[in-house]
């Protein structure tokens, strides 16, 4: 028998809004979805110039298929600067300061929040595209979940041969990938290499195409990770810089909309371009600047740093359920979780190869101020958008690179 710790996250906790203080609102720059409860609570106001900004600016959709899916109700109309009209003079929400709380639609109330519940336990991830969130907890020192007083256990059968759903192992794998995530025997893009090899495992397992069982499976894997017999395999990978960049380019692209101009967004673009000499120099000498950026910059930084793309990246998994996504709710779901992982290594190569550029533009006075600007900007500019991933996923499948190969030439510098 073997026990697992149910790692889960903790930094909700801890998380406090700042509200006019914060540098970057939550209250401009995408849609706010309003649900069913809330809209029917302002339709019922008494009359109030509250009251008739309400009637104004949120309104029904159109579908009539988005009514029946909170928080799709209804949407708040932005105004021309994208911001949210109920904002006051001081950024603050008018419908909290006037009328409580618990007047906010779900959209509000929760965010930078993703409530769910797994196996009834009630699990708070927060997005990085809150500022605050984003500080919390990229510059946190303590392993995910390391400050629970409360630590739930599974004890389970690792020898056990019958054949079981991927789902049933699923704090198993949380477990074994946020171990992998903090293993500094491994450099990090090593360590994304076996997770990407545990992915596929993991596909095979899901598909009936693996001879063995997941608990049989772990023991071997894990095994080969502590003894380093995969170093090998993984040294093979040649780095590409051309294609890297490349890549990371046309990534930025999918997110560039001229009708939502993001400054915070286009001053990071700014950054990242002159650290890479973008477009003044030729695109020799701008992937001789990025490997220079990062011998001389970002891998000195993040040598002393290393907690910080750590917890980006277990932040992902637990904000994502990494490896199942939105399958891990329905039953009759197929988990993808090669895909998943595919899904987590365009993240991190779009937050790696910016940050490489923005530490050769700040040089030696690049700081993890710098990072958390840029992890935050960029998640509320790409997290949130239902299209990115699936296009970018496209654009490494026309390159031939949607592969472990293809991913880990992506990742390794």
């Amino acid at each position: 028998m073997r026990t697992t710790t149910l790692i889960r996250p903790d930094a909700a906790d801890r998380f406090h809004c700042i509200a006019s203080a914060c540098e970057d609102t939550c209250c401009r720059g995408w849609a706010v979805g309003v649900d069913r409860a809330a809209f029917n609570k302002y339709r019922q106001l008494p009359d109030s110039p509250l009251r008739t900004l309400l009637d104004a600016k949120v309104v029904l959709n159109e579908s009539p298929a988005d009514k029946s899916l909170p928080p799709h109700y209804a949407a708040v109309k932005l105004d021309p600067g994208l911001a949210c009209p109920m904002l006051n003079e001081q950024s603050l929400c008018r419908i909290q300061a006037e009328l409580g709380a618990e007047f906010l639609c779900t959209t509000c109330s929760t965010f930078p929040r993703r409530i769910q519940k797994i196996d009834g336990l009630e699990e708070q991830p927060l997005t990085l595209s809150c500022p605050e969130a984003a500080r919390l907890i990229l510059l946190d020192r303590n392993p995910p979940g390391h400050r629970r007083k409360v630590l739930h256990h599974l004890t389970w059968d690792d020898t056990t041969t019958a054949p079981q759903p991927l789902r049933t192992w699923f704090w198993p794998i949380r477990a074994f990938t946020l171990a992998t995530i903090h293993n500094r025997d491994y450099p990090l893009w090593q360590r994304m290499f076996l997770l990407s090899a545990f992915s596929r495992r993991l596909d095979a397992i899901a598909c009936g195409e693996l001879n063995c069982g997941f608990p049989t499976f772990l023991r071997e894997f894990e095994s080969a990770v502590l003894s380093g017999s995969l170093r090998a395999a993984i040294e093979n990978v040649p780095a590409d810089l051309h294609l890297q960049l490349d890549i990371l380019l046309r990534l930025v692209h999918l997110r560039l909309d001229p009708a939502n101009p993001s400054p915070r967004f286009r001053s990071c673009l700014q950054d990242f371009m002159r650290g890479i000499g973008h477009p003044a120099s030729t695109p020799a000498q701008q992937v001789s600047s990025y490997r220079e950026n990062y011998s001389r910059f970002y891998a000195p930084f993040f040598a002393s740093h290393p907690n910080i793309l750590e917890n980006y990246l277990s932040n992902l998994v637990f904000y994502e359920r990494f490896p199942f996504g939105n399958s891990l709710f329905l039953p009759d779901a197929a988990p993808q979780p090669a895909k998943a992982f595919s899904h987590l290594a365009i993240q991190f190569a779009l937050i790696k190869g910016l940050l490489i550029g923005i530490a050769g533009a700040y040089k030696e006075s690049f700081s993890a101020a710098h990072v958390v600007r840029l992890v935050q900007t960029v998640s509320k500019r790409f997290e949130h958008s239902p299209s990115f991933l699936s296009e970018a996923c496209a654009l490494l499948a026309e390159r031939g690179i949607d592969n472990p190969t293809g991913l880990t030439m992506l990742l390794r510098n």
